[in-house]
C-alpha cells in the first residue's frame, strides 16, 4: 500500500511535470481513496478501462490521455459525466501523464518505441525545445521501405500506411509518438530517411511527397502503449503495488 499523494509525488518528480507546458492537467485529475493497493494502467481513460477498474477493484486508474484537455466542454454531461461518475462512486483517483510521458528518456513513449524497433537514438528531434518530445535515431542495418514496414508491423501489431519517400534504403529514422504528423518537417530538416508517427493528415500524403521523406502513420493507440507500461512497471518496483496494464484495442 501506499498513499495517494506519496505515489503523487514520485511519479511527478520522476517525469519532471513542472517543466512542461501541456493541453491538460498532469497528475492528479479526479481524486479517490487515499490508500492505494491496486492500480490498473491503459492508454485512455474510456468507459471500458474504468469498467476495468472497477471490475478489478482498483483504487487508482493510471493513464497517459486523461481528461479536461484544453478547449473541451467544460459541463460534466454526457459519456465524459458518465465516466466521472463512475470513477468516483467507486472511489477510484484518475492518474494521467501526457507529455512527460511523452518524453522522459526512459518511461517515455518515444523511448519505448525506440527500444521496440530497435532504433538507437542519436538526439531530439527539435535540438532547440527545452523538453523534447520526439528524437531521431539509427536502425542497425539499412532495410528497404517494404522490410522496414514489415518490421514495423511485426513489432506494433498494426500495419502501417506508408507514404513512400526517396531514398532506396532507411536507416536514419525520426520518430514521435501520437498525433505528430506535423513534425514531418523536423524529421526532413535533419536528413531522416524515413519518420514515423500515430496518425496522418491528408496533407501529410503531399508533404512526404514532396520532402522526400518515408511517412509510417503507426497508429496512435499502438505508438503509445509502452510509456504508461513502463510507468506502472517502475511505480510496481517503486512502491511494491499491484499494477496491471490493460490493453483494450483502438484501430486509430
Amino acid at each position: 500500500m501506499v498513499e495517494l499523494n506519496q505515489l503523487l509525488a514520485w511519479c511527478n518528480k520522476t517525469l519532471n511535470v513542472k517543466a512542461f507546458k501541456d493541453y491538460c492537467p498532469n497528475g492528479l485529475q479526479i481524486e479517490g481513496s487515499h490508500s492505494v493497493y491496486k492500480i490498473i494502467t491503459a492508454v485512455t481513460a474510456s468507459q471500458e478501462a474504468i469498467d476495468a477498474a472497477v471490475a478489478a477493484k482498483a483504487n487508482a486508474l493510471m493513464v497517459h490521455h486523461g481528461y479536461f484537455w484544453k478547449g473541451e466542454p467544460e459541463p460534466l454531461t454526457g459519456i465524459k459525466g458518465q465516466r466521472i461518475k463512475k470513477l468516483m462512486q467507486h472511489d477510484i483517483s484518475l492518474i494521467a501523464y501526457h507529455l512527460p510521458l511523452d518524453a522522459h528518456v526512459s518511461l517515455g513513449n518515444n523511448a519505448a518505441l525506440a527500444d521496440l524497433l530497435g532504433i538507437t537514438i542519436t538526439g531530439p528531434l527539435d535540438p532547440t525545445e527545452n523538453q523534447p518530445i520526439g528524437n531521431v535515431g539509427e536502425l542497425t542495418a539499412p532495410m528497404s521501405a517494404d522490410e522496414f514496414s514489415t518490421h514495423l508491423t511485426n513489432c506494433l501489431q498494426r500495419m502501417p500506411l506508408h507514404i513512400a519517400g526517396a531514398s532506396a534504403t532507411i536507416q536514419k529514422v525520426g520518430f514521435c509518438t501520437g498525433a505528430a504528423q506535423d513534425f514531418l518537417y523536423k524529421a526532413a530538416a535533419l536528413d531522416c530517411d524515413a519518420y514515423i508517427s500515430g496518425e496522418v493528415s491528408e496533407r501529410t500524403y503531399h508533404e512526404a511527397k514532396e520532402l522526400g521523406i518515408h511517412y509510417f502513420a503507426c497508429g496512435h493507440h499502438a505508438t503509445e502503449r509502452g510509456g504508461i507500461q513502463r510507468l506502472g512497471q517502475a511505480v510496481a518496483q517503486q512502491f511494491n503495488l499491484d499494477v496491471t496494464f490493460m490493453d483494450f484495442n483502438n484501430p486509430v
